[in-house]
């Protein structure tokens, strides 16, 4: 049996999808119902991609979830093998911190902790994260997000000033992160930028990516195919005018 500290946690920060709770800035186009199945749908590929990567670096998957009283929303929806870690304060820093400590504290070697927002991150990017972590010294991994926060997060040891005076969901929290890490002397490995999907420009970035689509001018190559939020992308380009009237998805994607 694999020892904990042999074993790194990724840990996606999920929040269970609850109508009119989760990817409200996407509403409208979409509606509250369609919001909550796209978050439902984005979260099954995270977790898929994590069983990916867990092919190739020695990964063990959690879904730090909000809010309390949605778990069986996560046990029916994530892989066999996947655990839960419950909330214990509300707010993104805080959550991140504690989902970081428990893990540490469990055992792991190192912790990775990814958004709920990536579903086509490339699998190679939470290898890559892994590789860092498994090198010596202590350090932060970080993922820049096209829109100034960050996708993932890695560490080896938990450092609270990381997440301290951070202006979490806005352009400035990457950029608050590294100096944190500067401040307390740790060495940042960051990764290549990816994107959140968290708005009406995400959105159609996201089904341009996955569908195809006319005039394509932003490119994430190699990403993560994310076979249900594509699917979901699709039925919605179908039905929702809205919907296919802002992403000018193929008739035929």
């Amino acid at each position: 049996m694999v020892k904990a500290q042999e074993l790194y946690a990724v840990a996606i920060m999920a929040k269970a999808s609850i109508v009119g709770t989760v990817k409200t800035r996407l509403v409208p186009p979409l509606t509250y119902q369609e919001a909550a199945e796209l978050n439902t749908c984005c979260l099954a590929d995270i977790a898929a991609n994590i069983v990916a990567a867990a092919e190739r670096a020695p990964i063990h998957g959690f879904a730090a979830y909000h809010p309390s009283g949605s778990e069986e929303f996560f046990e029916t929806l994530l892989p066999d093998g996947f655990e839960l870690l419950p909330p214990k304060e509300p707010t993104l820093g805080r959550s991140l911190f504690h989902a970081a400590s428990d893990l540490l504290a469990a055992g792991f070697g190192s912790v990775c902790l990814v958004n709920g927002d990536s579903p086509t991150l490339p699998t190679d990017r939470l290898v890559e994260a892994v590789l860092h972590l498994q090198a010596p010294g202590d350090r932060v991994v970080l993922g820049p997000a096209e829109d100034g926060g960050y996708y993932l997060i890695g560490m080896k040891r938990v450092h609270p000033r990381l997440f301290e005076e951070i202006d979490w969901s806005t352009e400035r929290v990457y950029r608050q992160t590294i100096a944190r890490a500067g401040e307390i002397g740790l060495p940042v490995a960051a990764l290549a930028e990816w994107y959140d999907v968290d708005d009406e420009a995400s959105l159609t970035l996201l089904a341009r990516q996955l569908l195809g689509g006319p005039d394509v001018t932003r490119c994430y190559s190699g990403g993560y195919a994310a076979p249900r939020t594509a699917a979901l992308l699709k039925k919605l380009a179908a039905s929702n005018t809205a919907v296919r009237r802002l992403l000018s998805v193929r008739e035929d994607g």
